[in-house]
């Protein structure tokens, strides 16, 4: 899980992403509000000044209460807020539309985003036992059980498997469109006309009116040179374009419920509920 993804009944899309530090939440931020991403959409909890560390549990109690409004499943509210005790910043933007979670996603998987599967296993191999481990769960499994009185009742409790669906990222393509220049090469065949001055020797009469009229010769020399010009044609197309399918998975778990044993030892018959 990098993300933690909630969608609304109008078809807005919430996403909580951690950061390690402050510098990298802080860019994903600007990033946002770039693409039109409205600053009212966006919350930012910072983390403790102690970093790279696990908070003590009055400081993991703060985080806990802190996101509290967040409408996380415990495990994952749990996990943020150790995330925050270790130095980190949590970034939250809200009512996304389909174009702005698109976007959002890109910019948070460029910025950095806490892998939060991989991180969680990090802090178990450092001795953190994550929620079910915790005195938040400790308390929650308690508080059925206080205050017992004569008219105290045993509760019969069944789990129900409920299975349901959010989005991970799985990586992201993008096509970058630039201009190089190519050195190319091409031959053409030049023409050139040259003038000539030609002298010969010649013995006859000469016609006197002919022979000294005055007279011009003029002649023009040409010479073919290459033009260069270009024109630019579209020859192919890039795009992307998203295509969806859907599969069936079979998940298998347990679920618990309670079995209850009466003993009536009035020489009633035995009733098993």
């Amino acid at each position: 899980m990098t993300y933690n993804i909630e969608s609304d009944t109008i078809g807005h899309t919430t996403i909580s992403s951690l950061f390690d530090n402050r510098m990298d939440a802080e860019r994903a931020v600007e990033r946002l509000q770039e693409v039109g991403i409205a600053s009212s959409q966006i919350r930012v909890e910072g983390g403790s000044e102690t970093t790279g560390v696990a908070g003590d549990a009055d400081t993991n109690k703060g985080f806990w209460d802190k996101l509290g409004d967040h409408a996380f499943p415990d495990e994952d509210r749990y996990a943020y807020a150790e995330g925050l005790s270790r130095g980190g910043y949590l970034v939250t933007l809200t009512g996304l539309t389909s174009g702005e979670y698109d976007a959002a996603l890109t910019i948070l998987e460029d910025e950095g985003t806490v892998n939060m599967d991989e991180r969680e296993e990090s802090w178990r191999s450092e001795g953190w036992g994550g929620y079910a481990s915790s005195s938040y769960a400790t308390l929650v499994a308690a508080a059925s059980a206080d205050d017992l009185s004569d008219d105290a009742t045993i509760p019969v409790v069944e789990e129900r498997l409920r299975v349901g669906k959010r989005d991970t990222s799985r990586g992201h393509m993008r096509v970058r469109a630039y201009t190089v220049d190519v050195p190319v090469t091409e031959s053409v065949e030049l023409r050139e006309e040259r003038v000539e001055l030609e002298r010969r020797p010649v013995d006859r009469a000469a016609i006197v009116d002919e022979d000294y009229r005055e007279r011009i010769l003029e002649a023009e020399e040409y010479r073919e040179e290459a033009v260069v010009s270009k024109d630019a044609r579209v020859v192919e197309e890039v795009g992307l374009r998203k295509t969806s399918d859907t599969h069936r998975e079979t998940i298998s778990d347990t679920v618990r419920h309670t079995e209850v044993e009466i003993e009536d030892e009035r020489g009633l018959p035995k009733k098993d509920l």
